[in-house]
């Protein structure tokens, strides 16, 4: 991703995360910059470029890190499932 200023930066990931609530993982992804930068430019920056976006962005991170144990748990289940049906074929 390449914007002119770290203003616009933040500001187009901000609306992306509000937009998808997708996690700050999924956005460094998507943008094909580093967790670190995303999570930077959200929690830090953002609160002094755009004020109304970086409280709209904080209850999506709140509530992605309300639910990552959700996350995590259900990943472990498809790991594992594919690991028995993987099993289930070579037998």
């Amino acid at each position: 991703m390449r914007t002119d200023t770290e203003k616009e930066r933040c500001e187009v990931i901000a609306e992306y995360v509000i937009d998808t609530g997708d996690t700050v993982r999924a956005a460094a992804a998507h943008f094909g910059i580093s967790k670190s930068t995303v999570h930077k430019d959200l929690t830090g920056k953002l609160k002094y470029y755009s004020p109304h976006l970086y409280h709209e962005v904080k209850k999506v991170l709140e509530q992605n890190k309300s639910e990552r144990h959700i996350r995590g748990g259900e990943a472990t289940r498809k790991k594992y499932q594919l690991e028995r049906e993987k099993h289930k074929i070579e037998k």
